[in-house]
């Protein structure tokens, strides 16, 4: 039964990889293909950023550049929209729809979207527990097999503490897929709403964001099936002490 389960449990994982994989070649493929139409509204990334900003009301946040291809972020705490070199000076449609998707952020943040704030309160938390997580689930697992307390139940609770921590992982990925939909919506209608790109742009712009929330489904399934991996690990071990 275990080796039975082990292998649904590497299946599972080679299919996510799998599918991590595809999204990934996904994403660069589409950005690398939209990367070579020039908008005709002529903004550049960085400009951009800037220009939806200022008409959306938002001061005093910088766009700053780094390094990298579409290692683009929003950093709250330090008030800056960080642009990769790949969309930072760049005028095309693909540079565009990524620059626009962090003001989507920056928005969020604006208008106190929900999912966005449970996100930003996850940070710290999840940065915490991932640390923790699997050093109590094998804690756990060591004090049942190696049966050095008295207390039988001890093993069990340590290690449903590090299933449990490492179900913060879980979730956050679970709020960032709502978070980052969102953040593609919102620059969409920016992009339009605001002249940046022209209706026959769109379809392009589209085509980037869609394949970049690839990425994050992906990482969505993976944590999902390393949850379950150790939740039913833990409760299958803990189950034999039990029938015995």
């Amino acid at each position: 039964m275990y080796l039975q389960d082990y292998l649904i449990f590497l299946l599972a994982i080679v299919a996510c990889m799998i599918f991590s994989a595809i999204a990934s070649t996904k994403v660069n493929s589409t950005f690398q293909s939209y990367n070579r139409v020039r908008s005709r509204s002529g903004y550049t990334g960085s400009e951009a950023a800037r220009h939806l900003m200022t008409l959306n009301g938002v001061h005093g946040i910088s766009v700053g550049r780094v390094g990298g291809r579409l290692t683009d972020h929003y950093h709250p705490t330090k008030a800056v929209v960080n642009l990769s070199e790949s969309t930072y000076n760049n005028s095309s449609v693909a540079a565009l729809a990524v620059a626009a998707h962090e003001i989507g952020h920056v928005m969020q943040k604006q208008t106190g979207y929900g999912f966005y704030n449970i996100r930003t309160a996850l940070v710290p938390v999840v940065n915490f527990a991932s640390h923790l997580a699997m050093p109590m689930v094998v804690l756990g697992l060591l004090i049942e097999y190696l049966s050095l307390v008295a207390n039988p139940d001890l093993g069990f609770n340590i290690a449903m503490i590090g299933v449990v921590l490492y179900g913060g992982s879980l979730l956050f990925a679970l709020v960032t897929l709502p978070v980052e939909l969102n953040a593609s919506r919102r620059a969409k209608e920016m992009l339009l709403r605001e002249g940046i790109l022209y209706e026959d742009e769109m379809e392009g712009a589209q085509k980037v964001l869609t394949a970049a929330a690839m990425t994050y489904l992906a990482s969505l399934l993976t944590n999902l099936v390393y949850f379950l991996r150790f939740l039913l690990r833990v409760l299958t071990a803990f189950g034999k002490r039990e029938r015995r």
